[in-house]
């Protein structure tokens, strides 16, 4: 799934997470711009993990910086339990 794609289909799934509004496409992908970062522009996570901060996004997992720098992400038991079809 690419960028335009996750944008769009987030964008759908906001109504099911609010009181039925619909988020425009353009807000949320100014939304995942500033969370993730762009060619320009870290994003929030990528600042966070310079800082040495682990960013924990609730059951989905977190993402920390190793000591070499890099990223890395754990995924959360909800995450991974939905993943291998154990949820109920």
């Amino acid at each position: 799934m690419d960028k335009a794609r996750l944008t769009e289909v987030t964008a759908r799934r906001t109504a099911e997470y609010s009181d039925g509004r619909q988020f425009a496409a353009e807000d949320v992908d100014q939304v995942l711009d500033a969370l993730f970062g762009t060619v320009e522009r870290p994003g929030t996570i990528a600042e966070a993990l310079r800082a040495q901060q682990t960013v924990v996004l609730g059951s989905f997992g977190s993402f920390h910086a190793t000591d070499d720098g890099a990223a890395e992400f754990r995924p959360g038991k909800a995450l991974t339990e939905y993943l291998h079809d154990e949820t109920g």
